[in-house]
């Protein structure tokens, strides 16, 4: 019973220190721009910021991210400048985590390009 209790906090601690890793660790960051061309709140259980801008003509050329509920002034801004010209700095993460967005990549600051 004394080694399945220890194996069983060993795991725990393992799937802690996971998770931890994919929310602070960072694959990396960079900026995006483009003509931003929707922003939303959705989701059922966990509303989560959704955006998309397009860098070209094709649907290839589409950059789709999400933003954290903290980052108050990036949602007010993309709100702010849907249908504009945007240049996004972003972080990507190693895998997504279904309560922050749909995607790895998450946006920090917002510019508007004339």
């Amino acid at each position: 019973m004394k080694i399945i209790t220890k194996i069983g906090i060993g795991i725990g601690i393992i799937m802690i220190l996971y998770v931890c890793f994919l929310y602070f660790a960072s694959y990396s960051n960079g900026v995006r721009a483009g003509e931003l061309i929707k922003f939303s709140h959705k989701g059922v259980m966990f509303k989560t910021w959704e955006g998309e801008i397009s860098q070209g003509v094709s649907e290839s050329q589409r950059f789709v991210f999400s933003v954290q509920d903290k980052e108050k002034q990036v949602i007010e801004d993309l709100n702010n400048f849907q249908g504009k010209m945007v240049k996004l700095h972003y972080f990507e993460r190693y895998k997504t985590l279904f309560w922050l967005g749909d995607t790895k990549y998450f946006v920090t600051k917002v510019e508007v390009q004339p």
